[in-house]
């Protein structure tokens, strides 16, 4: 692979795209967008201790939405856009091989989907010089974030050279990327709900049919002929109920770009009380927690606050996801290789001279 003539092909496909003065209209409305955002945050978050945290991972999230529903418009026409247009076999037949007309198309796309970041820079400089941010989540969801934008222009620029129509290609784009973000959402929840399994509840209240009326059943101490909380007897009930089994179906939102971007991302946990301080390590916590299996037999135990039973001690967040396995590295690769996949297959439908071609396909 020649890298002159592969950086002809990025050059002249990223010209394409700049003299578009859509693509200058679009960057334009997303820096909108981000500064709404930027002001409402400041706004809210400011009377929170950490909104600093929450307000760049909103940031992050939002450069991804919004890069995951632009990025199919632009890479899933690549080349199936230029053979419409004629453009794509005089390139064919010069020195330019397949592979690099492909791999030149990819990385132009990547880089347009990287322009959303570079806009969304200054706004991330603010939020981090805010204050309180750790550098490990800042640099690791950028790398996380840059290499996701590689991944769906990869899936685009792929379908577009397999599929004949541009329409449909990018059409296909976006079936994909519904698929890992809203149809991972979809089958984990429904999943969970089909495979439910009955759990055992064990409740313990106060026997609230022995306190005489007028009587306060969770009064500390024994007056006026009115019983203490320790000296009303307890009940306990049994019942049966179904739970969801997320930890048969919780693999599947690892290849979830929202999930792999949140859990590459070091935790950041409130010290006060152990609870997530950011949007990613909500994200992260919920899908850590998905990983344990429900308990066969649970207990609610009332009675244990008023009496003289030990309380068990809270369980912060960050202690209840040990033992739990962190599952973006999985999703990620599962996501490198149906992009790779796309891009290799795709290449192979573009080589000339080819076998044979859907009907009604332009050459020149």
């Amino acid at each position: 692979m020649n890298l002159h003539r592969l950086g002809t092909i990025v050059g002249v496909d990223l010209r394409q795209r700049v003299r578009s003065v859509a693509w200058y209209v679009l960057l334009g409305v997303f820096a909108l967008i981000l500064l709404g955002l930027l002001l409402l945050s400041f706004a809210s978050f400011a009377l929170w201790s950490g909104g600093d945290e929450w307000f760049f991972s909103i940031v992050i999230m939002l450069v991804l939405l919004l890069v995951l529903l632009v990025s199919p418009t632009l890479s899933g026409s690549a080349v199936n856009g230029d053979r419409d247009a004629a453009t794509l076999a005089p390139v064919q037949v010069t020195l330019v091989t397949t592979g690099e007309i492909v791999i030149g198309k990819f990385l132009a796309a990547w880089i347009s989907g990287l322009a959303f970041l570079v806009v969304a820079v200054p706004f991330l400089l603010v939020s981090t010089f805010a204050g309180g941010l750790n550098p490990l989540v800042i640099l690791s969801s950028l790398a996380i974030l840059v290499v996701e934008i590689g991944i769906v222009a990869a899936m685009g620029v792929g379908l577009s050279a397999i599929v004949a129509r541009p329409l449909f290609s990018v059409a296909s784009t976006y079936l994909i990327v519904a698929a890992l973000t809203i149809g991972t959402l979809l089958v984990f929840g429904l999943g969970a709900t089909a495979l439910r399994t009955s759990q055992e509840v064990v409740t313990r209240d106060f026997d609230f049919a022995a306190v005489p009326d007028g009587c306060d059943p969770f009064a500390t101490s024994s007056q006026n002929g009115c019983p203490s909380a320790g000296e009303i007897g307890c009940v306990e009930n049994t019942s049966y109920t179904d739970v969801p089994r997320f930890d048969r179906v919780w693999w599947v939102l690892a290849a979830n770009p929202f999930v792999i971007l949140a859990d590459a991302t070091p935790p950041t946990y409130d010290p006060d009380h152990g609870s997530p301080s950011d949007l990613f390590s909500q994200i992260a916590y919920g899908v850590r927690m998905a990983q344990i299996a429900p308990e066969p037999r649970v207990e609610y135990d009332s009675c244990a606050t008023y009496t003289s039973e030990q309380v068990p001690d809270y369980t912060t967040p960050a202690q209840q996801i040990e033992g739990t396995a962190p599952s973006w590295f999985v999703g990620l690769l599962v996501q490198i290789v149906v992009a790779g996949g796309l891009l290799a297959w795709g290449t192979a439908r573009t080589r000339t001279p080819a076998r044979r071609l859907p009907p009604g396909t332009r050459i020149a």
